[in-house]
């Protein structure tokens, strides 16, 4: 089975393409003939980028310096992809930033997050979304979460919440799509694992991290059995141990446990337990 939009005649938009995940999606969707547009604030890469997909298949290609929490900036790059391509078929809203934060203090990496990490793909459905479903065509919208938008792990509020938030606004695209123009354009969370990208401060790739080209792999895959959830394991985490993180992590609503009692001194052998099947 293929995804219908997995086809020589789509124009794919990547957001973040730059790099990371999103150059390693946008080289399969070059494999496939695609038409390309790779939209990335690292306005330094994107002539070698353009190069690296002509390499890879693309059958014409597009790049444009864009910040995507700007949502002028968006619309101006949607119009002029009509009027180069007729229009998008898939969107990969995949830039997103990482940062320090704290619930406490400091709004500044909130908005800065909030902008880019749920703005971003909110602005690009939006702008790129009406013109879609007009097309008539098969399409797709991806949206690059997080686990951390899943468990919420302590560290970084600002960055789960903007995924969490993220989570919620793509599980009601995919609901407004399914009833609005049934199957022809499908919506998708992808949930990487530990990915060595840029936003890794490690020289060399950690033996536990997947490549990016390993998730854009899984993600296609997944995509093509029709997964809405497209939830990455890596080196070090199973999908049966992200399973029980998420199950635990809603046990805590459903249980009245403190929240984040994963973290909770008082639930860590109770949580080992769950983990190990004992509990």
């Amino acid at each position: 089975m293929t995804h219908p939009a997995f086809n020589s005649g789509s124009v794919a938009v990547v957001t973040g393409g730059a790099s990371g995940i999103g150059l390693a999606a946008a080289e399969k969707f070059a494999r496939l003939g695609m038409r390309l547009v790779i939209a990335d604030k690292a306005a330094d890469k994107l002539a070698d980028v353009a190069e690296t997909l002509r390499m890879a298949g693309a059958s014409d290609i597009m790049t444009a310096e864009l910040d995507v929490s700007d949502r002028s900036q968006l619309q101006a790059l949607e119009t002029r992809i009509a009027d180069r391509f007729g229009g998008t078929d898939i969107l990969m809203n995949n830039a997103g930033i990482g940062g320090k934060s704290s619930t406490l203090e400091a709004l500044d990496p909130w908005q800065k997050m909030f902008g880019v990490n749920f703005w971003g793909p909110v602005n690009g459905t939006q702008i790129f979304a009406p013109r879609m479903m007009e097309r008539g065509r098969p399409g797709a919208i991806i949206n690059t979460g997080s686990k951390q938008g899943l468990t919420t792990p302590p560290g970084n509020p600002a960055y789960n919440v903007s995924k969490a938030a993220l989570k919620t606004y793509t599980e009601a695209l995919a609901h407004e799509l399914r009833t609005s123009v049934g199957d022809r354009i499908t919506a998708h969370l992808l949930i990487p694992g530990f990915v060595y990208t840029g936003m890794i401060s490690a020289p060399e790739k950690p033996a536990s991290a997947w490549t990016a080209e390993q998730t854009a792999d899984f993600f296609i895959e997944s995509m093509n059995r029709g997964d809405f959830y497209i939830l990455c394991p890596d080196n070090d985490v199973t999908r049966e141990l992200d399973k029980k993180r998420i199950a635990w992590a809603v046990g805590d609503l459903i249980e009245n446990r403190p929240p984040l009692s994963r973290w909770h001194p008082d639930f860590k052998d109770a949580f080992a337990a769950f983990v190990d099947g004992k509990g």
